[in-house]
């Protein structure tokens, strides 16, 4: 079977940066399962698994625009640090909060605690880079009524309801 929409798939990858650094990687893990255009994974990355079939094997360098997306310097913005609980007093870069925006949730990351101010950034970490990811297809599937009626895979790899 081909991958095509309403089709299970499930794949190994790597994911490299530019710089050939390894940013995330299903290696010693169950592969990754996402039901073929619901828009569970990259744009990019399910056009390069459409048509593909088990075994395949591939490489595949994502532009930005095909991937995360390009940065926007306006998802970055100060907060008076005494707006966070506690005072902001226990707020450090690195740390990571979700909020509700008029688009739906959103993850912001702290990049700078200084005079009294948080940076906050809500461009997605991998915003603006080319992604590069080594995949290897283990299984293609027919995906079930509930799996389209869901929007997304269940059983192992997939999404469990409890």
């Amino acid at each position: 079977m081909k991958i095509a929409d309403e089709s299970v798939v499930s794949f190994h990858y790597t994911l490299k940066n530019d710089g050939g650094k390894v940013l995330d990687s299903s290696d010693g893990q169950e592969p990754l399962v996402y039901l073929h255009g619901s828009g569970g994974i990259v744009p990019g990355l399910e056009e390069a698994l459409n048509g593909r079939g088990k075994g395949d094997k591939f490489n595949v360098s994502l532009p930005p625009e095909k991937g995360y997306g390009v940065r926007d310097e306006r998802l970055v913005q100060k907060i008076p640090q005494d707006q966070f609980p506690n005072g902001g007093s226990d707020v450090k870069p690195g740390m990571q909060f979700q909020v509700n925006s008029p688009g739906g949730p959103m993850v912001l990351t702290v990049t700078a605690v200084t005079n009294g101010e948080v940076t906050v950034d809500a461009n997605p970490e991998l915003a603006g880079q080319t992604l590069h990811f080594d995949i290897e297809v283990t299984d293609v599937r027919k995906a079930t009524a509930d799996e389209m009626s869901h929007g997304h895979a269940h059983g192992p790899g997939g999404h469990h309801h409890g």
